[in-house]
């Protein structure tokens, strides 16, 4: 909901069509087409040292838990790693590439853009996981951007070698089949929020599905009392489809109420239980 009461509309364009004359003009956001793509860093693998490196990229990845390690090692070869900074944008459909990003480290989320700036967030990606153009897959992403949360490490994979390494091994068909099956109905629950929820509501379903896919503290992965989410609050607007403003005004609403507690560029969650109750 905008500063004057009216609600801020949240949805999507169909068509790549539509951008063809964007509302923002001279001064694009971030995630405009051609504001932050081509400034990826390949890394290059030519060692033994770096052959382990690769192997590192698929490790602790869901559809891969099983594998031996020389299956490891022939996929890690026909899958390149690539790094982004936070804010860079991985797809976009003025760049359209049928590729498989296998998500090692970092935040990426998916979004639609309408023609006159409105952004819906379709997924967020966490590690271990993946997504990309891949018909293959069942997967389309015509008229979506890909944007790095955080500085992200994926690894690349070509829709043949896809199709000769992946869905050839029915292991790993059917977890993607389950992976892809998860995301619709993440993508069915969103929407719905879209239209169901209040702004405020959805900021709070926005903590909470973010703190809940943070990875478990252990000893070697200390955190916290309380999760904290790195998030600006023009991220989590974009995340949430609401303006920065209102943003700001709710994230203060519920740091006012013991709910979160604010600092430059992070959130830290006080009260889980709560919060989930303010996201309905």
């Amino acid at each position: 909901m905008g500063d004057d009461g009216n609600a801020v509309p949240y949805c999507l364009a169909d068509s790549a069509d539509a951008l063809a004359s964007p509302a923002w003009g001279a001064a694009p956001p971030p995630w405009a087409p051609g504001r932050r793509e081509e400034t990826h860093t390949m890394i290059d693998a030519g060692s033994d040292a770096d052959a382990a490196e690769r192997t590192w990229c698929l490790a602790e990845v869901d559809i891969f838990c099983d594998l031996s390690e020389k299956e490891m090692a022939g996929i890690a070869e026909a899958a390149p790693m690539k790094t982004y900074h936070a804010g860079e944008i991985l797809y976009s459909p003025s760049q359209p590439s049928e590729v498989l990003f296998i998500l090692k480290k970092g935040r990426v989320r998916v979004f639609r853009v309408s023609a006159d700036g409105r952004a819906l967030t379709t997924a967020i990606i966490t590690p271990g996981t993946i997504f990309g153009e891949m018909v293959l897959l069942g997967q389309h992403m015509y008229d979506n951007y890909a944007e790095a949360l955080d500085d992200v490490t994926v690894c690349v994979m070509s829709r043949t070698d896809v199709n000769r390494l992946l869905l050839t091994d029915a292991r790993i068909a059917a977890r993607i089949t389950e992976i892809l099956g998860r995301r619709l109905a993440d993508l069915e629950q969103r929407l719905s929020d879209s239209v169901f929820k209040t702004v405020a509501q959805r900021i709070a379903t926005t903590l909470d599905t973010l703190t809940a896919a943070q990875p478990p503290t252990s000893p070697l992965r200390p955190g916290g009392r309380h999760p904290q989410i790195a998030l600006t609050h023009e991220q989590l607007a974009a995340l949430a489809g609401t303006s920065r403003e209102t943003c700001t005004k709710v994230l203060r609403d519920y740091a006012d109420h013991g709910l979160i507690r604010l600092a430059r560029g992070r959130i830290t969650v006080l009260d889980s239980d709560r919060l989930k109750d303010a996201a309905g």
